[in-house]
């Protein structure tokens, strides 16, 4: 019998996330054999598709829920954070446009400005207060801040025609946001991979993980459409690296490491108002994010974005938040069942009976008729006609439910690392920033499951990154340089 082939490493799921790790692994080892699986019948299908996501570039130039208040003291730390990840983002992208391994930036990134717009004496305040605090920084320094209608018109006119003149309103507006479709970078980070050797397998699904005593993995799958429909398989791997999205917690105790005990997910479906209507589109060129509503998840600030898809530009609103035990768009109603685990139910418990507020705004969400949903874009277009807009389904988003330091069970925002202490399978649980964050969150995935390369891969990471490990708001001249080097391979805005 001959023996099987062993991969390198075999990624699942067809995503940004698999995409970003496959490129960086084609970097760091060329000749590693790297194997992508994905269950649907194209990549970047769930999350990364540019109709489900915001396609923000997350910054913090605009969210809000990265500078949480508390005891009346704004924390700007993740918002700092968070710009320093995009960063790094931005300068692995300019590199592979400048090799030749991307194409022309526009098909994937785009100048969109960035703003904040919020109602009400105590939101201004709130707003008046963060932007004291971040225009200072030198990655937040071309943050503008009005109260001025007149200013506010000239950055975004649908936000004010219509507006009362009694009302109380102020934004912040940054010009060197973007646009990024996920989708499509996904795609062609992939088709390079492809190019240099990675084996991708559409419409398979995996439906079992299990280590051998000599810690190979054995990577079982199914078919699921096709003339071979129903054919099962076995991978094996010398890594498996676990990018499913919102599946990823099941896979993850399905591999049985001890590490993902504890840990479930709180799964959010969601839909967004869309126009393409050309006259609507044309006259706003922005993405503003709002505060949430008492109680909605991290992921549910409202926003209306610029989108620029396929080389068309189209508006969105939204998300307007529902709930169902899915963790997939395409998956199965079953999902969070079969993660329930004796080990994860104490966290289902505990976030369920520390949440009300979210339960409440979830119950007040499914419960709102059309006409009640489309309320709320009035309130950032008072002009906005519903035979304008349709609602779509947006993606599904799964976040993170663990134990914190305190025992105390936790509803987290963002990404978590899960990876066996052998290094031999980590997978990324969580939802936002999410896509905007990839490179720096497997960078840190591959050096974490690789350490013995750390001190061999360092080089090749500066090829791809030039200033990694540096912190360029520690340097505003170096922040500014970074940036302008960037923008101008790219094709985005420049800092004056």
């Amino acid at each position: 019998m001959t023996n099987p082939k062993i991969y390198d490493a075999v990624l699942i799921g067809g995503g940004v996330m698999s995409a970003t790790l496959a490129t960086l692994l084609n970097e760091f080892e060329p000749d590693w054999s790297i194997k992508i699986i994905e269950r649907l019948d194209d990549v970047a299908q769930e999350s990364s598709d540019p109709w489900n996501n915001a396609g923000t570039g997350h910054t913090a130039f605009c969210e809000l829920n990265y500078t949480p208040e508390k005891d009346g003291k704004i924390d700007i730390t993740k918002a700092l954070a968070i710009n320093e990840q995009f960063q790094i983002s931005r300068q692995l992208w300019a590199t592979l446009v400048q090799r030749g391994d991307l194409p022309e930036p526009s098909k994937f990134i785009n100048p969109v400005p960035h703003m904040t717009f919020v109602t009400g004496a105590g939101n201004v305040d709130f707003l008046r207060r963060r932007y004291e605090l971040l225009k200072d920084q030198p990655l937040f320094s071309t943050m503008e801040y009005s109260e001025d209608p007149a200013k506010i018109f000239e950055w975004a006119p649908s936000l004010m025609v219509g507006r009362a003149k009694d009302e109380v309103f102020a934004a912040t507006y940054v010009p060197q946001g973007t646009d990024v479709d996920f989708g499509s970078l996904t795609r062609l980070l992939i088709q390079n991979t492809i190019e240099k050797g990675t084996v991708v397998r559409l419409g398979t699904e995996v439906i079992d993980l299990r280590q051998r005593p000599d810690a190979i993995w054995q990577v079982a799958t199914q078919v699921r459409s096709g003339a071979n429909k129903g054919q099962k398989n076995v991978t094996h791997a010398r890594f498996v690296f676990v990018g499913a999205g919102g599946g990823a917690l099941n896979l993850l105790q399905k591999s049985g490491i001890d590490e993902v005990n504890g840990f479930g997910g709180f799964p959010i479906s969601g839909q967004f108002f869309r126009t393409d209507n050309p006259e609507v589109v044309a006259k706003h060129q922005a993405k503003v994010y709002s505060k949430a509503a008492v109680g909605a998840p991290p992921m549910s600030v409202p926003h209306l974005d610029t989108r620029v898809v396929n080389g068309k530009k189209a508006l969105m609103f939204g998300p307007y938040a529902g709930f169902n035990t899915k963790y997939l768009k395409q998956g199965s109603l079953l999902d969070m069942f079969k993660a329930l685990r004796p080990g994860n139910i104490p966290t289902y418990l505990g976030v369920g009976a520390t949440n009300f507020d979210l339960v409440s705004y979830l119950v007040g969400q499914l419960a709102a008729s059309d006409a009640k949903k489309f309320e709320e874009v009035l309130q950032f277009m008072p002009e906005a006609k519903r035979e304008d807009w349709r609602l779509i389904t947006a993606g599904q988003r799964v976040q993170v439910m663990k134990k914190d330091a305190n025992g105390k069970a936790v509803l987290q925002m963002g990404t978590e690392v899960v990876a066996k202490a052998d290094g031999s399978i980590a997978g990324l649980l969580g939802a936002s920033p999410g896509a905007s964050v990839a490179p720096e969150v497997m960078i840190k995935l591959a050096l974490r499951c690789f350490p013995e390369k750390s001190a061999e891969w360092e080089k090749k990471i500066k090829a791809l990154v030039p200033e990694y490990g540096k912190k360029l708001n520690d340097d505003a001249e170096l922040a500014k340089r970074v940036q302008n080097e960037n923008a101008e391979v790219l094709g985005i805005t420049r800092i004056p």
